[in-house]
């Protein structure tokens, strides 16, 4: 099925410019182009094992450019600040999946910058999001639930650490993980949205092959970045690298750059 031109569609509606799960494109999350464009002015250790996907360029590019903004997606988080913790699995099953992130400060010669908030959300296996559904954008209903979605406070280092499951995927979209950063006093820094390494040997491969796990979909009908609506006009400062295996878990690092 041909997916939605995310400019079309918002041409339609009449909106202009700042937004996700499997079935056509008006169930489960849907696509993020569905939604309007989030501008930035509004809130490591690597697992031995196969299958690990060094596929994919590193978050860190040699320049020192604020990392792309992209839609909020249609299911952003509701209440970010009740929403710090670590672990952000709750009642969901998966793929053990640590994601690491690191803030960096274009501001500051891309100095690490301490003292952000970072808040991450992601779809489950089935490629479902929590605080909303029992609609068309996504039948079914967590609206009662918070899973997968989190906040955390950068480190010195810069870091924040998220313990979760490896997300599912959803029509006309690759896998992905949305991001909203602040500065410590809610001054809202970026909106952007993380990239997963494709191919063969990649985890995103391996993830969906692991029916044991749950991942029912394997890779058939799978949106791959280059035709994603959100990353097919490049994933260079977005893209994440990944390592481990399916029965070790994966470990996500991916560096964001922000005017701080």
């Amino acid at each position: 099925m041909k997916s939605i031109n995310r400019k079309d569609f918002l041409k339609n509606l009449g909106l202009a410019g700042v937004t996700v799960a499997a079935a056509p494109i008006l169930a489960h999350c849907r696509s993020d182009g569905d939604e309007q464009t989030s501008s930035s002015s509004s809130s490591s250790s690597s697992s031995s094992g196969s299958g690990g996907s060094g596929s994919g360029g590193s978050s860190s590019s040699g320049t020192c450019s604020v990392t792309n903004s992209e839609t909020e997606g249609p299911f952003p988080t509701k209440s970010p600040s009740s929403l710090v913790r670590t672990n952000i699995i709750g009642d969901r099953t998966g793929v053990a999946f640590t994601i690491n992130i690191t803030i960096q400060n274009t501001n500051n010669s891309c100095a690490v910058l301490q003292g952000a908030l970072v808040d991450i959300w992601h779809c489950d296996k089935d490629g479902n999001y929590s605080e909303y559904g029992g609609t068309s954008m996504q039948s079914t209903d967590y609206t009662s639930n918070h899973f997968l979605r989190g906040r955390q406070t950068t480190d010195s280092n810069g870091l924040v650490s998220f313990t979760s499951i490896f997300p599912g995927w959803y029509q006309s979209r690759a896998t992905h993980i949305h991001v909203h950063i602040y500065k410590s006093d809610g001054t809202s820094l970026l909106v952007t949205q993380i990239a997963f390494p494709e191919g063969s040997d990649s985890a995103v491969v391996a993830v969906n092959s692991a029916t044991s796990y749950g991942y029912s979909k394997g890779m058939s009908g799978y949106t791959y970045n280059a035709n994603d609506n959100v990353f097919s006009d490049g994933t260079s400062n977005e893209m994440s690298s990944i390592s481990g295996s399916v029965s070790a878990g994966y470990i996500l690092t991916h560096t964001i750059k922000v005017a701080g």
